[in-house]
């Protein structure tokens, strides 16, 4: 909430960039609604990637993963779950239906986010409770040190923090102190400085963003997954995050780092709808784009597995194709032999 109550009276000034942000978001707003009244069975596969994408991204992140023969019927299907990762994955998907289909109706609230924490986190003991004991944010070195990041908010302050931070997020949309916008990214941050519960913060967090994008009109979410850009940046989410937190307790902190991460997450979310949004006209086709454009973003040699893992859903074969296709085409190279062969753009 330290960040919101930096907002809270009239902001006068904000970084250029910032206002740069702004300006092509709400450009990108206006075409939204063009794109989607003009192709919008083109959309269905985007749709059923972005699901996909969402749920396993925004858990391997926290270091959840899921073979990626399962990850479809574990995702979309009714297939019975081997794991408690797979749980997690099935547990984030169901979250992600009440977003996308009852978002209108689900109020930015305190039972909001304890039911969303429940559905990430399955049957274990402390779902849809927040933290009964301190938790820091604590990083581990490979060496086997260890240091603390981030002291969080004290298990015994955490509800009065949590209602503060989702009045002051109503005060904002009702006061227009600040850009909604930029409120969401501050309540983003502010929340994650919280950090309610003893797990699954990050995964609440990306869930209530959706959310709140949703109320604000940007509904870029249902088809580009916003999880999965976090994912393939999560270097400069961490990296930001970590600026944005330091003095966040004294209300000394500059949150700017993180809130343009999370309106550049945005843009680009953005910049991928139009570029694709044209370009689908089956969902093979859609698959096609899916694993070329995963190619186009690794910037040295890659695997099959590494583009497995860029492209959530898509069968094993299907990638395989697509590979052979571009092989003929002169587009990329085999390295060596195998299913564990290296391959490189031309």
């Amino acid at each position: 909430m330290m960040t919101l109550k930096q907002f809270a009276p009239k902001m006068e000034t904000m970084p250029a960039i910032a206002s740069w942000y702004l300006a092509d978001l709400g450009e990108a707003r206006g075409k939204q609604e063009l794109f989607t009244r003009q192709a919008p069975q083109r959309l269905k596969a985007l749709k059923e990637h972005a699901v996909i994408e969402s749920a396993v991204s925004s858990n391997r992140i926290e270091g959840v993963e899921v073979d990626p023969d399962r990850i479809r019927a574990v995702v979309l299907g009714r297939a019975h779950l081997r794991d408690r990762d797979e749980e997690e994955v099935r547990g984030y998907r169901t979250a992600l239906k009440l977003v996308h289909e009852q978002g209108s109706k689900l109020s930015v609230s305190e039972d909001t986010i304890k039911k969303l924490h429940a559905l990430t986190r399955g049957e274990i003991w402390d779902a849809g409770n927040f933290k009964n004991k301190d938790g820091d944010i604590i990083e581990k070195y490979p060496d086997g040190r260890e240091r603390v990041r981030f002291k969080t908010v004290t298990a015994v302050n955490t509800p009065a923090a949590v209602k503060e931070l989702i009045a002051l997020w109503e005060e904002s949309l009702r006061e227009r102190t600040v850009h909604p916008l930029i409120a969401m990214a501050a309540f983003n941050l502010d929340l994650l400085c919280i950090h309610p519960f003893r797990d699954g913060n990050g995964r609440v967090s990306r869930l209530l963003l959706l959310l709140q994008c949703y109320h604000l009109g940007f509904e870029v979410g249902r088809y580009i997954s916003l999880e999965r850009i976090i994912e393939q940046s999560k270097d400069r989410y961490y990296e930001t995050l970590e600026q944005s937190s330091l003095g966040w307790h004294e209300g000394k902190h500059n949150p700017w780092p993180y809130i343009n991460y999370v309106l550049y997450t945005l843009k680009t979310a953005y910049a991928e709808f139009e570029e694709r949004v044209g370009q689908v006209r089956t969902a093979r086709g859609a698959k096609t784009e899916l694993v070329e454009s995963a190619i186009n973003g690794f910037s040295g040699d890659f695997t099959l597995a590494d583009l497995e893992k860029a492209c959530p859903g898509v069968s094993r074969d299907m990638v395989r194709r697509v590979l052979r296709d571009l092989q003929k085409k002169g587009t990329v190279e085999c390295l060596g032999r195998g299913p564990g062969a290296a391959w490189k753009k031309r």
